[in-house]
């Protein structure tokens, strides 16, 4: 009987020496990060002796995982936040607004309307026109420093996140070659130590484990790609430009580089990587392209309406603005040696829309070009064109448009090769004044229209309306004029006829037009619909009535011109969608286009916010409950530790007893 008691005594006093040392490892690691509390269960053997002890690790695989997810999701809104809220406070700046410095610009013209003989109020333009730069520039600068930002943080991310990678599979062979003590702590230990790199990975990317053989855990992104795979096997992220070697690429290396890169998906990517990622497509590269865009089409309206009007030299205007051609990015897998360029086509800086560009060469002397969205995937119906004399454009484009782009190509291209057209990306930061002389804004009109005073009838003529001074009715000069002098239109006897008489000698035609008498030239068809100008008739001209339009020689105090520039204000001149053709309800106007562009970043950035509010509360929540089971409570390990206190005493007071009783009994037997 004693020898029985004196092994029950041993193996009770060794279970609850067990359940001390187990107890006192957590309360010793309750602050230690990843620790999971322990628990230490005995089983009864034969003759109600206690067994050796097995110390588990008290973890739920459900608490673990849903912690994880939202660890990622928070981290996701967190990195977005904190980086869309810095551009959005910038833009939202009075001194950094672009509306402020366009409508500087519009009201310094409006002061050269009225006294357009004024260099000084003509100055004043090109002051405004140079601040109006500049505060683009200062823009674009905001958005390209954050793109360097993102490129550098994207470095060290994913050399973290390739750091716990590699961690995690080597704990995973640790953990496969069952290298611990009896009671498995030393293996526990272990476990918390690649367990916590997981939920530390998931800071940076949204993961999903699975249970692999002997204790290994299986890690995936949460798009589906294997990160740790079984018998130490890891795949490492790597950053690559193709074809922009600046717009750093999120990839997967396979097979430690020997294999091709996998894509990663990172429109669905979370953690840290995926807001980043997420702040560079949904923030700036819109807002890079937006910019680009509205410098572009008001840069070529401007140009353009500038053309047809007189300057103060008394010649035809020229350019106001430079509007850059941008090298497009050849592709690495590009077998040809071709070089492609690309700027606006002029007049068409309202057709661009606010995205880059993917020219294939399809064929020989043919490409098709594709907008690409903010992931870099074509999107909308591509357009065909064809390549003449090494250019594209609308007029060689099927269809007749090309998301008015002029594409400049070079020889050497092969079928296949692709390249990258950034022009929206880099024209804010590249647009610059053509020229700051006073005298080059065109405010007058170059077409000036007179009634003979002698008409009897009610009719007038209109002013003119010009659309092309390059077109057969001008001569560019010095000085300029109209190619066939003035033109006289005579009402005739008989009803909607009238005699046109220009040109030296004089030749006159006789044509009918259809009431109204509305673009009288494009009515009487060639040679007159060429000339690049027409005007209209209103009211009742009588038989005889005569109506001139001759060049506006001296006209310097006209504004003419000058009034259409100012109207381009409340034009509609940007392109709003991608898919649909421009013109209609596809355009909106310059301060709109910048509205638009402050309110996005505005909304993305609010969503966020709230959605961080959102995943924060949850994550505390999965915290919580994860914490639940395999945090440390204190409280309950101090109960813990004096229950098992008095059981260690309760056993050595059974094996003092036990020793008692086996001495009475030897000394009995003396």
């Amino acid at each position: 009987m004693s020898f029985n008691l004196l092994n029950i005594a041993n193996s009770g006093v060794r279970a609850s020496s067990e359940l001390l040392q187990t107890t006192s490892k957590n309360i010793t690691n309750v602050n230690t990060e990843g620790y999971v509390r322990e628990r230490t269960e005995h089983r009864t053997l034969f003759d109600n002796q206690v067994g050796l002890g097995q110390t588990f690790r008290l973890v739920n695989d459900f608490a673990q995982q849903q912690l994880n997810r939202d660890v990622s999701n928070l981290a996701f809104f967190n990195q977005f936040v904190d980086e869309s809220a810095r551009v959005d406070s910038l833009f939202a700046e009075e001194s950094n607004s672009l509306s402020t410095s366009m409508n500087s610009l519009f009201n310094s013209l409006q002061e050269s309307l009225n006294q357009p003989s004024s260099m000084v109020s003509r100055s004043l333009f090109f002051n405004d026109a140079q601040g109006y730069i500049d505060q683009l520039g200062r823009l674009s600068g905001i958005v390209f420093d954050q793109k360097t930002i993102v490129n550098d943080q994207l470095e060290i991310y994913t050399d973290e996140a390739n750091g716990l990678i590699n961690k995690i599979s080597e704990l995973n062979l640790a953990i496969a070659s069952g290298s611990s003590g009896p009671d498995g702590s030393a293996l526990n230990s272990t476990i918390n130590q690649r367990d916590l790199a997981i939920k530390e990975l998931a800071e940076y990317i949204d993961i999903e484990t699975l249970d692999g053989p002997n204790g290994e855990k299986l890690v995936f992104m949460g798009t589906g790609e294997a990160v740790v795979m079984e018998n130490g096997a890891f795949n490492l992220f790597s950053l690559s430009g193709d074809p922009d070697p600046n717009f750093k690429d999120l990839k997967l290396d396979v097979d430690s580089g020997k294999a091709i890169p996998l894509e990663v998906n990172t429109s669905l990517l979370k953690g840290k990587i995926g807001g980043l990622l997420a702040y560079r497509e949904d923030i700036l590269i819109p807002s890079q392209n937006k910019l680009g865009q509205l410098s572009l089409a008001m840069a070529d309206a401007f140009n353009q309406q500038n053309r047809l009007g007189l300057d103060a030299d008394g010649e035809l205007g020229g350019d106001l603005f430079t509007i850059p051609t941008a090298g497009a990015y050849a592709y690495a897998a590009n077998t040809g040696t071709a070089q492609v360029t690309g700027t606006v086509e002029a007049g068409k800086g309202s057709e661009i829309p606010a995205t880059d560009f993917l020219i294939e060469y399809t064929a020989a002397n043919q490409i098709t070009v594709s907008a690409l969205d903010k992931y870099g995937n074509p999107t909308g119906t591509p357009i065909v064109a064809n390549v003449v004399a090494g250019q594209a454009d609308s007029t060689t484009a099927v269809g007749g448009e090309l998301f008015g782009l002029q594409i400049n190509l070079t020889a050497g291209a092969n079928v296949g090769d692709q390249f990258e057209l950034k022009l929206n990306s880099d024209a804010s930061t590249n647009i610059k004044l053509a020229t700051n002389r006073p005298e080059d804004l065109a405010l007058a009109s170059p077409i000036r229209t007179s009634n003979n005073i002698n008409n009897q009838g009610t009719g007038s003529i209109s002013s003119s309306t010009v659309t092309d001074t390059s077109a057969a009715g001008f001569t560019a000069g010095p000085p300029p004029s109209l190619t066939n002098g003035p033109i006289t239109v005579t009402k005739t006897a008989n009803p909607n006829e009238f005699n046109i008489t220009d040109g030296t000698p004089p030749v006159t035609t006789t044509v009918v037009l259809t009431p109204p008498y509305d673009n009288v030239l494009n009515q009487s068809g060639a040679p007159y619909n060429a000339y690049g100008f027409d005007f209209s008739l209103e009211g009742a001209p009588n038989a005889g009535d005569t109506f001139t339009i001759e060049f506006n020689t001296n006209g310097f105090d006209d504004n003419r011109n000058g009034l259409m520039l100012a109207g381009l204000q409340d034009k509609e001149l940007v392109r709003a969608n991608v898919d649909a053709s421009p013109g209609g309800d596809n355009l909106t106007k310059l301060n709109e286009a910048y509205g638009n562009l402050i309110t996005d970043v505005g909304i993305r950035t609010s969503s966020a916010k709230t959605n961080q509010v959102a995943f924060e509360a949850l994550a505390n929540q999965s915290n919580a409950w994860y914490e639940s089971i395999s945090g440390v409570n204190l409280d309950e390990e101090a109960a813990n530790l004096l229950r098992f206190q008095q059981s260690y005493s309760a056993a050595a007071q059974i094996l003092t007893t036990a020793r008692t009783v086996f001495d009475t009994i030897l000394n009995a037997a003396r």
